[in-house]
């Protein structure tokens, strides 16, 4: 048997979901992350089901079916490269495994950003729902936030209390 990675797969906008679909139908292993939030109209206010990240597909299967899955289904563009070895990134199943824990059960929005972000301490969350979950302690507009870092994507971040958070010694 193959060896099985993450990968990051491009998909063509708004086609995360139906593309999801038909990973599913497929029997291939996936994650698209999605969040419950609520959404502002003029007359009214609705729950939807958003993207976190816009036109991106993760995919845990190797690395001939990646590619035959590129070819098989249209909506998907591309793959995230690694900057160093232009080859495919490869996503840690530690960072995946963080960043799929952090958007389960984290009662605020979870954002992504792309940007350089300094690095900060490492933590690890002591209370409430994200207990268990390490990740750096950083501040973005003078608010405390933990933040899981995806290497060759960016960073998962979510506002989180400064008295739920315990500094990990290293």
């Amino acid at each position: 048997m193959k060896p099985q990675n993450w990968y990051a797969l491009y998909v063509r906008m708004h086609h995360e979901k139906k593309t999801a679909q038909t990973l599913e139908q497929m029997g291939i292993s996936y994650y698209l992350p999605i969040q419950e939030v609520i959404r502002q109209w003029s007359d009214r206010k609705k729950k939807v089901q958003a993207v976190v990240i816009p036109m991106m597909i993760f995919v845990h299967t190797d690395n001939t079916t990646r590619i035959n899955l590129m070819q098989q289904i249209p909506a998907i563009t591309g793959t995230l490269t690694d900057r160093c070895t232009h080859s495919p990134a490869i996503i840690r199943d530690s960072d995946m495994e963080r960043f799929r824990f952090m958007l389960d059960f984290s009662e605020q929005t979870v954002s992504f950003v792309n940007e350089p972000l300094q690095k900060g301490e490492t933590v690890e969350v002591i209370k409430g729902p994200l207990t268990g979950l390490k990740g750096e302690l950083v501040q973005l507009n003078g608010k405390s936030q933990v933040t899981v870092r995806i290497e060759q994507l960016g960073c998962a971040i979510v506002e989180i209390p400064i008295g739920y958070l315990e500094k990990v010694k290293v």
